[in-house]
């Protein structure tokens, strides 16, 4: 159940964490989505309302699509703030990692991280996760590192603390890391804690016409051409792949967040098991994976693109040129066809 998940030594550990801390800061990773945004601002608005000074340090920009979520305004972006950033990290007495296991994926942010003296907290459900921090409750069978968040708050006995910004916050990372329950969704547990968030007088189908109705004509013409020019079927792997180069995106004017849904796109076919998306950044190339079944995308991005995840859903990033990333899939994906159901 619910709250027998995190062992007790451990939630009795953190709970002398927080009574002793006065200041907190709460870090998410690179790119922070929808579990990263509302993991943090969940978390941040439940230590606040219990008497904590919190900030929450985010490596770059959060997308305009989740500025809505209460305190969003009030991150602090390393990449504009940094000498603000890592002076509140040297200065706090206690520091969250949420949703990440590795300091790499906060970029720029670990220096600061890593060498204040203040104890690390992670709460994350990735796979593997570092053993940098003081502390680590990690459970990858949760669908998001936000409903970990709520299990949590609620074996510390902080529930009180829990408000409607709070639970608005922990429903939109719920939802989007879980395609607005359409994947790693079948625990009952995640039903338990909607409602009781629904309690906490949260309109769930606002929160999703803001995630979700938020296109703007650009984002609209970039996934058009995208999918129209872009796509790219292997029916003998059961596999699509969608690349953009940086040239295109500037075409259609690409702000951050407007390609979040396109991997997922072709998984609406019944003859496509998983699809990859390659998009060229400044300096590399940002490896996006999404898959059916019981087909390991996880796997596929660890051992050709320095990355990882969960079985349907995965990342990675390529360092090289978005030709030579093509490459490596077409390598990978013979090697993978063992996985494809029959």
């Amino acid at each position: 159940m619910m709250e027998n998940l995190i062992e007790r030594e451990k939630i009795d550990y953190l709970r002398q964490l927080v009574n002793r801390a006065r200041r907190v800061v709460i870090t998410c990773h690179l790119s922070p989505d929808g579990d990263a945004m509302g993991s943090s601002l969940g978390l941040c608005r439940v230590l606040r309302n219990a008497g904590k000074e919190v900030k929450v340090i985010t490596p770059d920009s959060p997308p305009k699509y989740l500025m809505f979520l209460p305190g969003a305004e009030h991150v602090v972006v390393y990449s504009r703030f940094e000498a603000f950033a890592n002076k509140i990290l040297a200065e706090t007495d206690l520091i969250f990692c949420l949703d990440y296991n590795d300091a790499k994926r906060i970029d720029l942010v670990a220096p600061g991280m890593l060498s204040s003296p203040a104890p690390k907290v992670m709460i994350d459900h990735h796979l593997y996760p570092d053993n940098f921090p003081d502390l680590v409750i990690s459970h990858p069978e949760i669908s998001s590192t936000s409903a970990l968040v709520y299990k949590v708050v609620s074996a510390l006995g902080m529930l009180r603390f829990l408000d409607q910004d709070a639970a608005m916050a922990i429903y939109t990372g719920m939802m989007t890391d879980t395609g607005n329950f359409s994947y790693n969704s079948n625990d009952p547990d995640l039903y338990r804690i909607i409602a009781r968030l629904l309690d906490k007088g949260i309109d769930k189908d606002w929160i999703y016409k803001k995630v979700y109705f938020n296109n703007s004509l650009n984002r609209l013409k970039l996934n058009g051409y995208a999918i129209c020019e872009k796509l790219e079927h292997f029916p003998g792997h059961k596999a699509t792949l969608i690349t953009l180069t940086r040239d295109e995106l500037n075409d259609y004017h690409y702000q951050k967040g407007d390609t979040e849904d396109l991997v997922n796109r072709t998984l609406t076919c019944p003859d496509v098991v998983y699809s990859i998306f390659l998009r060229e950044e400044t300096d590399y190339i940002k490896v996006s994976a999404r898959s059916k079944g019981d087909f390991p995308v996880n796997k596929m991005c660890a051992e050709f693109f320095n990355g990882g995840g969960h079985l349907n859903a995965a990342g990675g990033e390529f360092h090289g040129t978005l030709e030579q990333a093509v490459e490596r899939l077409l390598e990978a994906m013979p090697l993978f066809d063992r996985y494809l159901p029959e």
